[in-house]
């Protein structure tokens, strides 16, 4: 008999079972990922690390593999519409009935072994893969690295896409900590790719401790661009005439050339050719990265949500609509680093719509307010129901050839694209 019948009732129970919602630490999932992964066989697995660029990276591979015919498990996280896409075969999310008989079988393996929400997604996804005779599983880390729970997974091939301060409460509060953190991934003579230019000393030493075959953009590899294509180099596997990525912004030709390493380096395993690379590279789909929805006024969606996304959205608004006046619908998580966020961004906006998120790691109208008001910026609205008012404000504050500027939190475009699309 299972324990729930709904994949809202198996949530809602585990949302309340573990006591933290964040338990960095491998004993107790790596415990019933033995049990649950008694005698089949390993799958071919690239782990993705990174404080941005994770989810671009894994949809690049996901389409060009799937291009090549492969058949390909996808792990991710967060989700922004529905919990299924977290996990993914062929493109597609599995169904809720898959989901609901993979936490059967978890739970009854568990015994008296605490899982938290995300540990119980991560085994669910692993026991759903190894049942569905891929050929090659993506697995997103979450948070950090070492002590994230994809890696119980040894990879054949660990990308870490940037180093930021992200999560510095668990994962340490210099780059050179949450490197090493990042870095954990990495496995004994495997690729460890790091789409980085800016060497992390943390990447180095954990690399050559852990005698993993660093291969760094810049020095490993790179790329040069044209008006219409673009090159990716490696001296000896070039692949010229590329076409432009999918998703906008130059941080999305590093994604893509460290995306390219992994497949090189896959090549004798899994071989993919370059009609299969360029149509992955071109079809690629990602919600709420620099996701334009047309209209009058256009919507701009971005879920960057630290320093250095927000870095990346500033130079795609510089380039793409530095004419434009900017209406910004806000929210952030109250453990991010909001006051620079606001700092950096503020010269690009026009007024603020501070839009209310049930999620209880959000921060508080108050708190946002206070670092606006921190930062002489009197421009903002708040006080809205929901989520909606506030997005239906500033729809009627700007005029047809504005922008609306979505950003600073998964769960904010989340809520956008449930209600508006």
């Amino acid at each position: 008999m299972a324990r729930f019948e709904s994949l809202a009732a198996w949530l809602n129970w585990q949302e309340q079972l573990h006591p933290r919602p964040i338990d960095l630490g491998l004993e107790r999932i790596a415990e019933v990922y033995q049990q649950l992964n008694q005698g089949r066989p390993k799958i071919t697995t690239i782990t993705v690390a990174g404080t941005n660029g994770k989810g671009s990276c894994v949809a690049y591979l996901e389409a060009i593999y799937i291009a090549q015919g492969y058949r390909v498990g996808a792990y991710t996280s967060p989700h922004i519409l529905r919990y299924n896409e977290r996990i993914r075969i062929n493109g597609q999310p599995v169904d809720d009935d898959t989901i609901c008989q993979s936490f059967e079988r978890i739970d009854k393996l568990r015994g008296e072994t605490s899982l938290s929400y995300f540990e119980f997604s991560t085994l669910a996804g692993l026991d759903i893969f190894a049942n569905a005779n891929l050929d090659i599983q993506l697995l997103e880390v979450g948070l950090g690295g070492r002590l994230d729970a994809v890696n119980i997974i040894d990879p054949d091939v660990a990308l870490v896409t940037t180093i930021g301060l992200d999560h510095v409460e668990w994962l340490g509060n210099t780059e050179e900590a949450i490197a090493k953190e990042k870095a954990g991934i990495f496995r004994t003579g495997k690729p460890a790719i790091v789409g980085d230019q800016l060497t992390q000393q943390g990447l180095i030493e954990v690399a050559e401790q852990k005698q993993a075959n660093l291969l760094q953009l810049g020095s490993s590899f790179c790329y040069v661009k044209h008006t219409d294509s673009w090159d990716w180099l490696n001296g000896t596997n070039d692949l010229p005439d590329l076409p432009l990525p999918a998703f906008k912004g130059e941080h999305q030709y590093r994604n893509a050339a460290a995306v390219l390493m992994a497949v090189t380096c896959l090549q004798s395993l899994l071989p993919v050719g370059f009609p299969a690379i360029a149509q992955g590279l071109q079809t690629a789909q990602l919600k709420g990265r620099f996701q334009l929805i047309p209209g009058s006024p256009s919507v701009l969606l971005d879920v960057g949500h630290n320093p250095q996304a927000v870095q990346t959205l500033i130079e795609h608004l510089k380039a793409h609509f530095s004419t434009v006046k900017i209406h910004a619908v806000f929210a952030m998580m109250k453990d991010k680093d909001i006051a620079t966020v606001i700092a950096m961004i503020k010269p690009y906006v026009a007024d603020w719509y501070l839009a209310p998120l049930t999620n209880p790691r959000a921060a508080s109208q108050e708190l946002l307010t206070n670092f606006f008001q921190q930062q002489d910026i009197t421009n903002v609205f708040s006080g809205y129901s929901d989520c909606a008012a506030a997005f239906k404000a500033a729809q009627n504050e700007a005029q047809a050839g504005d922008l609306i500027l979505v950003f600073g939190s998964f769960f904010l475009v989340s809520e956008y694209l449930a209600k508006f699309t």
